[in-house]
Order: structure tokens, then C-alpha cells, then sequence
């Protein structure tokens, strides 16, 4: 069977801690674990033309994800990240960078028309190049293709209207308890619970799913006729850095090889959950995780 194409659009950087840097970026981290969990896994972001991006694409190509990513005259993204005691990020990302100027290229439209899903978030639309050539490709898909909105807020690189936006082309919103409530303060919704906020969204926005991320507090899906709650596995942290987009990919994967909402959820919560035992973003994942695509 030929294994469906999942593309992750958006920013690629490197993430740099005080003793070491790790490859990263929600796409890429997404399309690498859609990739360990059965699909064909795609990264589409730039590079620049520098050493660091070279060293980028050599570290990607060795974990075998599929890249379509171009090589631009600007710098390569990179974003200093802190830790604190519980392991949770938090991030200052330099701006101007070569994943702002994402060019939209016929491979790139290629690459489109014959995807499945593809995952984008807020962060890469902060730039205009960028932002032009997710909205294309998005317009490229196929229409019964699967787009999926991970939120993705950051410092100050949104706004509503962006948001707004966004929500109207996606199928599925993917956002953590954080995100949720800067829309609280946005859409002034001082006294609508986690609940009756998703719901506002998924009916408002004609969403089919929207999947709340709330760390240590657990997991919640909603769709039509259909609500699921997981709590939170216990786990030694070692860092979330990349968790949220593990969670994303094993959710996603598993509604594509045929489990229903809530197993494809249970799948999301072990995946994101093992992730957090590992360092980085992109850890390989265990053999256990991997079958369970086929079981």
C-alpha cells in the first residue's frame, strides 16, 4: 500500500540550547514522527545559504523525513531556548530569517497536489513571502485533503485577523491550554469554559475537530458527536520541546490508517508522552509506538 503523504509547511531552525542545538521546528518535528508512524512524512520550510543550513539538511536527510526545502539568501532560522525545572521551553526566535521567505516553486505545487494533510501554524505566516506561499499551497491540495491548524502562538507573531484567517481554511485545530487562553483575551470570553470555547471554535469556524492540549492536565478531542478526554501519562520529563507536534503526528497518522477519534487520540497522548522522555524534538521513537499503526 502506498503510504500517504503528510506535509509539515512552516518555519525550519535550529533550536539552541545553553550546552547544545537540536534540529527543530514544528513541521519538521511533525512530518519526522508522521514519518516513524507509517506515513510519508514531509518537511517544506528554507534554509540559508550558510553553514548552518547545510548542516540542517544533513541532519534531516540522516533521520530519512523528505524535504522540500529551498536554499534562500538569508540567514538560517535559529531560536534560543531555556528550560526550567519541569523541562517546559521557552523561546526567543530571531527574525528575518530564511524560513520568513519560504518561495512557492513548482516542486513545492507538485508536493501539493498529491498530499494528504498538511499541518501549518501561526509562526510561519509572520513573514509576507511565507505567509503567500502556505496560503498556495493550501489552495494547491486536493480537495478532499486534510488541513490541520496547529496554532502555534509565539511571543508577538500574531494577530486575530491571522488567526481568524487561518481558522476558515483548516479542518482541524490543534492548540494547548495556553494558546486557548490568549483567544479567551482576544475574543473576550471571560466566562466560556475550556468547553464551551472549543466548541465556539469547531462550530464558528466549521472546523471538523478541535484537539486541546493541556499538558500535565490532560487531552481533550472534540468532533461531531464525539468528545474525548485522556489524562496525561506520568512520565520522567526530560524536555516538551517538540511534544505538541509529536501529539499532532500521532494523531493524524492514526486517523489515516483507519482508528477511530478516540484510538487515534490514545496513540497522540503515548506518543507525545515518550517524546517528553527524550531530548529534542525529533527523537526516534519506540518500536512499541510504531506498531501500533498496524495493529
Amino acid at each position: 500500500m502506498e503510504k500517504k503523504v503528510i506535509v509539515g509547511i512552516g518555519e525550519l531552525l535550529w533550536d539552541v540550547f545553553p550546552d547544545r542545538k537540536v534540529a527543530g521546528g514544528a513541521p519538521a518535528n511533525f512530518a519526522c514522527h508522521a514519518m516513524q508512524l507509517g506515513c510519508h512524512g514531509y518537511a517544506v520550510s528554507a534554509v540559508g545559504q550558510d553553514a548552518l543550513g547545510a548542516e540542517l539538511l544533513a541532519e534531516l536527510q540522516e533521520k530519512d523525513l523528505s524535504l522540500c526545502v529551498e536554499q534562500v539568501p538569508y540567514p538560517t532560522g535559529t531560536v534560543q531556548v531555556t528550560l526550567d525545572g519541569a523541562g517546559v521551553p521557552q523561546y526567543e526566535i530571531c527574525e528575518g530569517v530564511a524560513w520568513d521567505n519560504i518561495p512557492f516553486t513548482e516542486r513545492l505545487e507538485q508536493l501539493a497536489r498529491r498530499t494528504q494533510v498538511a499541518c501549518f501554524g501561526s509562526l510561519a505566516q509572520r513573514g509576507e513571502v511565507s505567509r503567500a506561499t502556505i496560503n498556495a499551497f493550501l489552495d494547491a491540495l486536493p480537495e478532499d485533503a486534510i488541513k490541520v491548524f496547529d496554532i502555534n502562538l509565539r511571543q508577538h507573531f500574531y494577530s486575530r485577523e491571522l488567526i481568524e484567517t487561518s481558522l476558515r481554511r483548516a479542518d482541524i485545530l490543534k492548540i494547548n491550554d495556553d494558546e486557548l487562553a490568549v483567544l479567551a483575551r482576544l475574543y473576550q470570553w471571560e466566562y466560556k469554559t475550556e468547553e464551551e470555547m472549543c466548541s465556539f471554535l469547531r462550530e464558528g469556524y466549521g472546523l471538523k475537530m478541535v484537539v486541546l492540549t493541556k499538558g500535565v492536565c490532560g487531552s481533550y478531542v472534540q468532533a461531531d458527536g464525539v468528545s474525548s478526554f485522556l489524562p496525561t501519562p506520568h512520565v520522567a520529563v526530560v524536555d516538551t520541546v517538540g511534544a505538541g507536534d509529536s501529539f499532532t503526528a500521532g494523531f493524524v497518522a492514526g486517523l489515516l490508517h483507519g482508528m477511530d477519534v478516540r484510538e487515534a487520540h490514545r496513540l497522540a497522548v503515548d506518543v507525545s508522552a515518550y517524546v517528553c522522555t527524550c531530548q529534542g524534538g525529533m527523537p526516534a521513537l519506540s518500536v512499541e509506538l510504531k506498531k501500533r499503526i498496524g495493529d
